[in-house]
Protein backbone atom coordinates (compact mmCIF):
# COMPACT_ATOMS: atom_id res chain seq x y z
CA UNK A 1 0.00 0.00 0.00
CA UNK A 2 1.32 3.45 -1.16
CA UNK A 3 0.89 5.88 2.23
CA UNK A 4 1.68 9.81 2.64
CA UNK A 5 2.26 11.70 5.84
CA UNK A 6 1.86 15.60 5.20
CA UNK A 7 0.66 18.33 7.67
CA UNK A 8 1.87 21.80 8.74
CA UNK A 9 5.57 22.66 9.06
CA UNK A 10 7.00 21.41 12.30
CA UNK A 11 3.98 18.86 13.49
CA UNK A 12 5.78 15.78 13.28
CA UNK A 13 4.98 13.82 10.31
CA UNK A 14 8.54 13.19 9.41
CA UNK A 15 8.92 11.51 12.77
CA UNK A 16 5.12 9.80 12.21
CA UNK A 17 6.17 8.64 8.88
CA UNK A 18 9.45 7.21 10.10
CA UNK A 19 7.97 5.57 13.11
CA UNK A 20 5.01 4.03 10.57
CA UNK A 21 7.80 2.30 8.43
CA UNK A 22 10.30 1.20 11.09
CA UNK A 23 7.13 -0.70 12.44
CA UNK A 24 5.75 -2.21 9.84
CA UNK A 25 9.64 -3.44 9.10
CA UNK A 26 9.79 -4.63 12.62
CA UNK A 27 6.78 -6.64 11.86
CA UNK A 28 8.01 -7.66 8.39
CA UNK A 29 6.38 -6.09 6.37
CA UNK A 30 8.36 -5.25 3.23
CA UNK A 31 8.75 -1.02 2.92
CA UNK A 32 10.22 1.21 0.86
CA UNK A 33 10.44 5.32 2.23
CA UNK A 34 10.61 8.08 -0.18
CA UNK A 35 11.16 11.15 1.05
CA UNK A 36 9.65 14.10 -0.63
CA UNK A 37 9.97 17.06 1.73
CA UNK A 38 11.94 19.95 1.07
CA UNK A 39 13.46 19.09 4.23
CA UNK A 40 15.40 15.78 3.93
CA UNK A 41 15.10 14.42 7.15
CA UNK A 42 13.61 11.08 6.39
CA UNK A 43 16.74 9.24 6.43
CA UNK A 44 17.81 10.13 9.95
CA UNK A 45 14.56 10.30 11.75
CA UNK A 46 14.53 6.42 10.79
CA UNK A 47 18.24 6.22 12.15
CA UNK A 48 21.14 6.91 9.36
CA UNK A 49 23.50 9.44 10.99
CA UNK A 50 23.27 13.09 9.46
CA UNK A 51 27.48 11.68 7.68
CA UNK A 52 25.46 8.56 6.15
CA UNK A 53 22.30 10.43 5.24
CA UNK A 54 24.46 13.48 3.37
CA UNK A 55 26.10 10.65 1.42
CA UNK A 56 22.95 9.17 0.03
CA UNK A 57 22.26 9.37 -3.62
CA UNK A 58 19.14 11.08 -4.97
CA UNK A 59 16.13 10.05 -7.40
CA UNK A 60 16.56 13.41 -9.21
CA UNK A 61 20.22 12.61 -10.19
CA UNK A 62 19.35 9.75 -12.06
CA UNK A 63 16.68 11.14 -13.82
CA UNK A 64 17.60 9.82 -17.07
CA UNK A 65 18.22 6.25 -16.08
CA UNK A 66 15.12 5.75 -14.46
CA UNK A 67 13.02 7.23 -17.13
CA UNK A 68 14.72 5.04 -19.55
CA UNK A 69 14.43 2.05 -17.69
CA UNK A 70 10.39 2.92 -17.08
CA UNK A 71 9.38 3.17 -20.60
CA UNK A 72 11.06 -0.23 -21.53
CA UNK A 73 9.77 -0.61 -24.81
CA UNK A 74 6.35 1.41 -25.01
CA UNK A 75 6.00 2.48 -28.45
CA UNK A 76 3.95 5.21 -27.03
CA UNK A 77 7.46 6.67 -25.75
CA UNK A 78 10.25 6.35 -28.22
CA UNK A 79 12.45 8.23 -25.88
CA UNK A 80 13.11 9.02 -22.68
CA UNK A 81 13.37 13.02 -23.43
CA UNK A 82 9.57 12.81 -23.97
CA UNK A 83 8.49 11.56 -20.45
CA UNK A 84 7.50 14.06 -17.97
CA UNK A 85 6.72 14.11 -13.99
CA UNK A 86 3.00 12.54 -14.97
CA UNK A 87 3.71 9.95 -17.81
CA UNK A 88 1.95 7.07 -17.33
CA UNK A 89 2.45 3.65 -17.90
CA UNK A 90 1.53 1.44 -20.84
CA UNK A 91 1.48 -1.67 -22.83
CA UNK A 92 5.32 -2.22 -22.74
CA UNK A 93 6.38 0.25 -20.04
CA UNK A 94 8.94 -1.49 -16.76
CA UNK A 95 6.89 -1.88 -13.23
CA UNK A 96 8.75 -1.71 -10.14
CA UNK A 97 7.99 -4.02 -7.06
CA UNK A 98 8.62 -2.86 -3.99
CA UNK A 99 11.39 -5.45 -3.33
CA UNK A 100 13.01 -6.28 -6.23
CA UNK A 101 16.77 -6.09 -7.93
CA UNK A 102 16.71 -3.36 -10.96
CA UNK A 103 18.85 -0.76 -12.19
CA UNK A 104 17.05 2.09 -10.39
CA UNK A 105 17.20 0.41 -7.00
CA UNK A 106 21.13 -0.13 -7.29
CA UNK A 107 21.51 3.42 -8.19
CA UNK A 108 19.33 5.73 -6.05
CA UNK A 109 17.84 3.46 -2.98
CA UNK A 110 19.52 2.37 -0.16
CA UNK A 111 18.99 0.40 2.86
CA UNK A 112 19.44 2.32 5.78
CA UNK A 113 18.41 0.40 8.86
CA UNK A 114 17.26 -3.09 8.40
CA UNK A 115 14.15 -3.67 6.31
CA UNK A 116 13.49 -0.05 5.50
CA UNK A 117 14.72 1.38 2.12
CA UNK A 118 15.27 5.26 1.56
CA UNK A 119 15.18 6.93 -1.91
CA UNK A 120 15.18 10.80 -1.75
CA UNK A 121 13.93 13.65 -3.85
CA UNK A 122 17.34 15.36 -2.71
CA UNK A 123 17.96 19.12 -1.34
CA UNK A 124 17.85 22.46 -3.44
CA UNK A 125 22.14 22.72 -4.57
CA UNK A 126 23.29 26.12 -5.04
CA UNK A 127 22.46 25.62 -8.55
CA UNK A 128 18.37 25.32 -8.12
CA UNK A 129 18.67 28.36 -5.68
CA UNK A 130 16.23 31.30 -7.35
CA UNK A 131 16.11 29.84 -10.35
CA UNK A 132 14.36 26.63 -9.76
CA UNK A 133 10.83 24.61 -7.70
CA UNK A 134 11.17 21.92 -5.65
CA UNK A 135 8.58 20.12 -7.19
CA UNK A 136 11.04 19.92 -10.21
CA UNK A 137 12.79 17.43 -7.75
CA UNK A 138 9.45 15.64 -7.07
CA UNK A 139 9.06 14.97 -10.26
CA UNK A 140 11.48 11.62 -10.19
CA UNK A 141 8.93 10.37 -6.87
CA UNK A 142 5.73 10.89 -8.74
CA UNK A 143 7.10 8.68 -11.87
CA UNK A 144 8.77 6.14 -9.48
CA UNK A 145 5.57 5.81 -7.86
CA UNK A 146 2.85 5.98 -10.81
CA UNK A 147 5.25 2.82 -12.46
CA UNK A 148 5.73 1.04 -9.08
CA UNK A 149 2.84 -1.76 -8.22
CA UNK A 150 3.04 -2.87 -4.59
CA UNK A 151 1.60 -5.88 -2.82
CA UNK A 152 -0.91 -6.80 -0.36
CA UNK A 153 1.34 -6.36 3.22
CA UNK A 154 4.01 -4.08 1.46
CA UNK A 155 4.19 -0.61 2.23
CA UNK A 156 5.67 2.50 0.43
CA UNK A 157 5.58 5.59 2.78
CA UNK A 158 6.48 8.47 1.07
CA UNK A 159 6.90 11.98 3.79
CA UNK A 160 5.88 15.09 1.80
CA UNK A 161 5.87 18.57 1.70
CA UNK A 162 4.47 20.77 4.42
CA UNK A 163 1.01 21.95 4.13
CA UNK A 164 -1.18 22.11 0.89
CA UNK A 165 1.92 22.46 -0.66
CA UNK A 166 1.86 18.95 -1.67
CA UNK A 167 -1.56 19.73 -4.44
CA UNK A 168 1.33 22.16 -6.56
CA UNK A 169 1.82 18.67 -8.16
CA UNK A 170 0.47 15.52 -9.31
CA UNK A 171 1.66 13.31 -6.55
CA UNK A 172 -1.03 13.75 -3.99
CA UNK A 173 -2.75 11.11 -6.15
CA UNK A 174 -0.57 8.22 -5.94
CA UNK A 175 -1.84 7.26 -2.50
CA UNK A 176 -4.29 4.76 -0.77
CA UNK A 177 -4.12 6.62 1.94
CA UNK A 178 -2.90 10.03 2.93
CA UNK A 179 -2.26 10.62 7.03
CA UNK A 180 -2.22 14.50 7.98
CA UNK A 181 -0.52 15.12 11.18
CA UNK A 182 -2.46 17.03 13.41
CA UNK A 183 -1.21 19.02 16.42
CA UNK A 184 -3.97 20.04 19.26
CA UNK A 185 -4.05 23.55 17.74
CA UNK A 186 -5.86 26.48 15.60
CA UNK A 187 -3.00 26.55 13.42
CA UNK A 188 -2.44 22.97 12.43
CA UNK A 189 -6.38 22.22 12.39
CA UNK A 190 -6.34 24.50 9.83
CA UNK A 191 -3.95 23.33 7.33
CA UNK A 192 -6.06 19.83 7.77
CA UNK A 193 -9.18 21.69 6.82
CA UNK A 194 -7.35 23.11 3.82
CA UNK A 195 -6.17 20.14 2.86
CA UNK A 196 -9.04 18.24 3.35
CA UNK A 197 -11.08 20.90 1.18
CA UNK A 198 -8.50 20.21 -1.71
CA UNK A 199 -8.48 16.39 -1.21
CA UNK A 200 -12.37 15.84 -1.64
CA UNK A 201 -12.13 17.61 -5.29
CA UNK A 202 -9.53 14.78 -6.43
CA UNK A 203 -11.20 11.98 -4.12
CA UNK A 204 -8.15 11.69 -2.22
CA UNK A 205 -8.64 9.47 0.78
CA UNK A 206 -7.44 11.36 3.83
CA UNK A 207 -7.16 10.22 7.85
CA UNK A 208 -5.80 12.61 10.70
CA UNK A 209 -3.49 11.12 12.75
CA UNK A 210 -3.37 13.76 16.45
CA UNK A 211 0.50 14.12 17.48
CA UNK A 212 2.11 15.70 20.61
CA UNK A 213 -1.36 14.84 22.77
CA UNK A 214 -1.07 15.94 26.08
CA UNK A 215 -3.93 14.89 28.11
CA UNK A 216 -7.65 14.08 27.03
CA UNK A 217 -8.79 18.03 26.43
CA UNK A 218 -6.00 17.78 23.58
CA UNK A 219 -8.42 14.64 22.35
CA UNK A 220 -11.17 16.34 22.75
CA UNK A 221 -10.07 19.29 20.73
CA UNK A 222 -9.21 17.21 17.94
CA UNK A 223 -12.23 15.05 17.59
CA UNK A 224 -14.67 17.86 17.86
CA UNK A 225 -12.31 19.88 15.11
CA UNK A 226 -11.86 16.90 12.64
CA UNK A 227 -14.67 14.74 13.45
CA UNK A 228 -14.42 11.15 12.20
CA UNK A 229 -10.87 11.69 10.33
CA UNK A 230 -9.41 11.23 13.58
CA UNK A 231 -7.90 7.75 13.59
CA UNK A 232 -5.81 7.97 16.17
CA UNK A 233 -3.56 9.99 18.68
CA UNK A 234 0.18 9.99 19.58
CA UNK A 235 1.35 11.27 22.81
CA UNK A 236 4.59 12.77 23.70
CA UNK A 237 7.39 10.73 23.71
CA UNK A 238 10.80 10.14 25.83
CA UNK A 239 11.49 7.40 22.91
CA UNK A 240 11.47 9.65 19.94
CA UNK A 241 12.88 12.71 22.23
CA UNK A 242 16.00 10.66 23.01
CA UNK A 243 16.58 9.58 19.21
CA UNK A 244 16.35 13.08 18.07
CA UNK A 245 19.42 13.73 20.72
CA UNK A 246 21.38 10.51 19.13
CA UNK A 247 19.84 7.82 21.00
CA UNK A 248 19.15 4.63 19.11
CA UNK A 249 16.02 4.52 17.32
CA UNK A 250 15.02 1.27 17.94
CA UNK A 251 11.08 1.30 17.41
CA UNK A 252 10.55 -1.69 19.66
CA UNK A 253 11.63 1.24 22.55
CA UNK A 254 8.42 3.11 21.93
CA UNK A 255 6.06 3.66 24.31
CA UNK A 256 3.22 0.89 24.28
CA UNK A 257 0.57 3.06 23.73
CA UNK A 258 2.35 5.02 20.90
CA UNK A 259 3.13 1.98 19.22
CA UNK A 260 -0.43 0.68 19.45
CA UNK A 261 -1.56 3.78 16.93
CA UNK A 262 0.68 2.80 15.01
CA UNK A 263 -0.66 -0.44 14.60
CA UNK A 264 -4.24 1.18 14.28
CA UNK A 265 -2.63 3.22 11.57
CA UNK A 266 -1.36 0.17 9.46
CA UNK A 267 -4.82 -1.07 10.02
CA UNK A 268 -6.48 1.72 8.34
CA UNK A 269 -4.40 1.73 5.67
CA UNK A 270 -4.63 -2.59 5.24
CA UNK A 271 -8.73 -1.92 5.01
CA UNK A 272 -8.38 0.62 2.26
CA UNK A 273 -9.87 -0.90 -1.26
CA UNK A 274 -6.96 -1.24 -3.76
CA UNK A 275 -8.27 -0.08 -7.54
CA UNK A 276 -5.71 -0.28 -10.43
CA UNK A 277 -8.43 0.98 -12.57
CA UNK A 278 -8.95 3.92 -10.46
CA UNK A 279 -5.23 4.32 -9.64
CA UNK A 280 -4.15 4.66 -13.39
CA UNK A 281 -7.03 7.12 -14.27
CA UNK A 282 -6.06 9.53 -12.03
CA UNK A 283 -2.90 8.81 -13.15
CA UNK A 284 -4.22 9.61 -16.47
CA UNK A 285 -6.29 12.57 -15.89
CA UNK A 286 -3.58 14.66 -14.12
CA UNK A 287 -0.95 13.41 -16.84
CA UNK A 288 -3.65 15.21 -19.23
CA UNK A 289 -3.69 18.45 -17.04
CA UNK A 290 -0.40 19.25 -17.09
CA UNK A 291 -0.22 18.14 -20.99
CA UNK A 292 -3.04 20.42 -21.72
CA UNK A 293 -1.44 23.21 -19.22
CA UNK A 294 1.79 23.34 -19.88
CA UNK A 295 3.85 20.36 -21.52
CA UNK A 296 1.95 20.10 -25.06
CA UNK A 297 -1.50 18.42 -25.96
CA UNK A 298 0.56 16.16 -28.10
CA UNK A 299 1.18 14.14 -24.69
CA UNK A 300 -1.98 12.60 -24.22
CA UNK A 301 -0.61 10.57 -27.20
CA UNK A 302 1.20 8.74 -23.84
CA UNK A 303 -1.99 7.58 -22.85
CA UNK A 304 -2.37 3.71 -23.31
CA UNK A 305 -6.25 3.88 -22.40
CA UNK A 306 -6.49 0.01 -22.40
CA UNK A 307 -3.60 -0.77 -19.86
CA UNK A 308 -3.95 -1.11 -15.91
CA UNK A 309 -1.27 -1.48 -13.60
CA UNK A 310 -1.23 -4.43 -11.36
CA UNK A 311 0.93 -6.70 -9.54
CA UNK A 312 -0.40 -9.59 -12.32
CA UNK A 313 1.25 -7.48 -14.88
CA UNK A 314 5.19 -7.88 -13.40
Amino acid sequence: MKVAFVGKGGSGKTTCASLFALRAAAAGAPVLALDADINQNLAVALGATAEDAAGLPTLPSHLGLIKNWLRGDNPRIPSADQMIKTTPPGRGSRLLGVVEDNPIYDAAVREVVPGVRVGLAGAFEDADLGVACFHAKTGAVELLLSHLVDGPGEYVVVDMTAGADAFASGLFTRFDLTFLVCEPTLRSVGVYRQYAGYARDFGVRLAVVGNKVADDSDVAFLRDEVGDDLVGVLGHSGHVRAGDRGAPRDVAGLEPANAAVLDDLRAAVDAVDKDWASYQADAVAMHLRNANAWAGSALAEQIDPDFVPAPATL
